[in-house]
């Protein structure tokens, strides 16, 4: 499994340690950028991981920023892209299985390194399950 990951200054610090518990974790990780704590503008790193997810270069990404919306709102301007803002465990499981998220967006602000790793070990471990939210999934893929 390969995970694209980005973040802007603010979600910089997390980013590192995500992609360090990924790798020790044995998963592949691109690190899409920043690279320090120097403000930067959020959409250029949330577009590139989208980017990787939708062309199918990345199985997942992970975006961090501040509040995680500016990341969600860019990434979702991405056909097939499907960022889900998450705050905790039951979020991250849920748009697994009911939106089949690929992007999971985690806010640094309210999020902490403990809470980061337990909301990233959810999205990855639960799966979309199909049916009624698949119709539902396709409707937002296909939507122009």
């Amino acid at each position: 499994m390969k995970i694209s990951i980005g973040a802007d200054h603010a979600g910089y610090e997390l980013k590192e340690k995500l992609k360090q518990y990924i790798q020790r974790k044995g998963l592949e990780t691109e690190d899409m950028g920043t690279d320090s704590t120097e403000s930067t503008d959020y959409p250029d790193y949330s577009f590139k991981v989208a980017k990787s997810v939708v062309r199918g270069d990345s199985d997942f990404g992970i975006l961090v920023c501040w509040t995680g919306n500016g990341m969600a709102i860019a990434a979702n301007r991405l056909k097939k892209a499907r960022a889900a803002l998450c705050l905790n465990e039951r979020m991250a499981e849920l748009s697994r299985q009911h939106n089949n998220a690929n992007i999971l967006c985690i806010p640094s602000l309210f999020v902490d390194e403990e809470n980061a790793y337990k909301i990233l070990d959810k999205f990855l471990s639960s799966e979309f399950e199909g049916g009624r939210h698949e119709r539902r999934v396709n409707k937002i893929d296909n939507y122009d």
